[in-house]
């Protein structure tokens, strides 16, 4: 897993040498060659990214007022102080960063007049009035020039530092050769590695360790820390910067974790089969006329280009007390990937709830959401089983149906609109479990489940009184739809009683609609065949209520209803 990561890192990060790494920073410090400095924002609101900035060792920076090199927070460069902030701890700190520009002016002499500028304490309170004044905060962070000459850019600045880290990262090293995990190279191993970034929104604390073995009980053979996977600098640096910048630029939220997913080579955005899963094609504006469908088969006949032999990666990470939870990892070939994320859309079609034609594809999201009552009621574990369940073609978990189940029926006697995604799961179950169960996106009027019947003959009972009484708020479905899903055999036959009263109203007002309602309440009834079950086990309910939306929806084809219409169905 690790070395994808890596070799992901290698191919698009342009600065991975160790020692350096982008950073964000607000505030520019222009120092002149006669003592003077002014201070500007850098970049836009939230500041610019600097790919190439000096990294202090993570396992040395700990304590000893140690700080980085030429790019730093306001806090250590200037001394810009909260009140709850340790000012001996930052003078330390500030004296440090003084201390490094003292040092690396033997190849940068232009530095020494920076060491001295933070040294006149005069010249920086002023810089701090300006700073304050443009709201400027003491963690903000900040690069500065000297007379024209930007030190991040100045080759023998830069090897000064990768040399004066290097000596630093060589101490207390011992020369005991080991296998790399993730080159299989013998290395001198790292003793610590650099924590990940980026999960602070999923259970993080924002700098959360991947590999590490700060106990004993995590080691092994008397090795100590992260001997006990040993890898070399350069390893090391490859994969923890190549996760930093996939959770930064690649990942999206999935309930409390975090997707991340990428390609062995580059495939762009509108060609990209997961991102799909979250925003279907035809829901977005560009590309508004295309569904992923047709653009899941383009990809397949070749009809758009896509470099050959390529694979995706998919890792699903979040964080828990200080560490990095990889909670999921998938990898396979785009041709599998495109094949099965094809699958998912199509098992997923539905009729729409006004009918005539098929719902919008639906977004990942909106599945998850469509068996709980809010998505921040979704656990984690949950979104993360239906993600594999998408991008590996599995069945669907019966567990998330009987929940799917309960939902439609609190939205049913609730009055809201049909949930297309919650309707295109329950069918998808089917089609995933295997067997004959006869799922079709549109009506089955063939359908060999006595209780898919079962449900269209009360969505033709619902449709019946509507049409002899009008809205007369709690109807058939909301006092009798949980008594037939599971009782059919009791429940049906009192309604179909109630039913002789109500095609007498209609007849006596629109003789034709009544014949046409007979005619249908029969032609369903024969589909039930011998008899209305007595009882109907989960499975079998589900089946009921994919008939009663499927019969509602065809009822109301053709009619150009309101999408937002309750769920009551009726016959033209």
């Amino acid at each position: 897993m690790l070395h994808h990561v890596a070799d992901f890192a290698t191919k698009n990060i342009s600065t991975l040498q160790p020692g350096f790494g982008p950073k964000r920073v607000k505030w520019r410090v222009d120092i002149s060659n006669r003592g003077t400095a002014v201070v500007q924002p850098y970049g836009s609101d939230d500041g610019g990214e600097l790919e190439k900035c000096p990294e202090y060792p993570s396992n040395l920076l700990q304590g000893g007022g140690r700080c980085h090199f030429l790019v730093e927070t306001l806090q250590v460069m200037l001394l810009l102080l909260d009140k709850k902030d340790d000012k001996e701890k930052y003078h330390a700190k500030n004296q440090y960063f003084v201390e490094l520009l003292k040092m690396a002016a033997e190849v940068a002499p232009e530095l020494l007049m920076a060491a001295h500028f933070l040294n006149d304490s005069e010249k920086v309170e002023l810089l701090r009035e300006h700073l304050v004044r443009q709201g400027a905060k003491p963690t903000d962070k900040a690069f500065f020039t000297i007379a024209g000459l930007d030190p991040l850019k100045h080759l023998p600045c830069l090897t000064w530092w990768s040399d004066f880290r290097n000596s630093l990262t060589n101490e207390g090293k011992g020369t005991a050769s080991m296998l790399c995990f993730l080159s299989g190279e013998n290395v001198n191993p790292e003793a610590t590695h650099p924590k990940i970034s980026g999960l602070k929104t999923v259970g993080g604390r924002g700098q959360d360790i991947l590999i590490g073995f700060d106990k004993k009980a995590f080691e092994s053979f008397r090795l100590e820390q992260s001997a006990n996977c040993s890898m070399s600098e350069g390893a090391v640096n490859s994969y923890s910067k190549g996760l930093n910048f996939l959770i930064a630029n690649h990942s999206r939220m999935l309930a409390g974790a975090k997707v991340v997913h990428w390609f062995k080579e580059a495939v762009r955005t509108e060609n990209d089969p997961l991102a799909f899963l979250f925003e279907p094609p035809e829901q977005t504006e560009a590309a508004a006329q295309s569904t992923a469908g047709k653009i899941l088969g383009s990809l397949r006949t070749g009809e758009r280009p896509i470099p050959a032999n390529n694979r995706y990666f998919a890792m699903t990470v979040s964080g828990a007390a200080g560490r990095v939870m990889v909670r999921d990892w998938m990898e396979g070939s785009f041709e599998e990937l495109v094949a099965r994320i094809g699958q998912w859309f199509s098992d997923l079609e539905i009729v729409a709830r006004n009918g005539g034609k098929l719902a919008p594809d639906p977004k990942f999201m909106a599945v998850c959401g469509a068996i709980v009552r809010d998505l921040k009621d979704l656990p984690a574990p949950t979104a993360t089983t239906l993600w594999r369940v998408a991008l590996a073609e599995l069945p669907i978990p019966q567990p998330f149906i009987a929940q799917a189940l309960a939902r439609f029926r609190t939205d049913l006697i609730d009055d809201k609109p049909f949930n297309h995604a919650r309707m295109g799961l329950i069918k998808a179950y089917f089609i995933r479990k295997g067997g004959n169960h006869g799922m079709s996106a549109y009506l089955n009027k063939e359908h060999p489940e006595p209780a898919y019947h079962c449900g269209r003959i009360l969505a033709m009972l619902a449709s019946l009184q509507r049409a002899a009484l009008g809205d007369v708020g709690a109807g058939v479905v909301q006092r009798y739809y949980v008594a037939a899903s599971q009782t059919p055999g009791l429940t049906i036959g009192r309604l179909m009683g109630n039913a002789k009263n109500h095609l007498g109203k209609v007849a006596s007002e629109r003789p034709k609609l009544a014949f046409r309602y007979e005619e249908q309440i029969a032609e369903v009834m024969s589909s039930i065949k011998d008899y209305i079950p007595r009882t109907l086990d989960l499975e079998q309910q589900t089946i009921f209520a994919l008939g009663y939306y499927q019969q509602i929806a065809a009822n109301r084809a053709g009619k150009n209803n309101d999408a937002n219409e309750s769920s009551k169905g009726e016959i033209q």
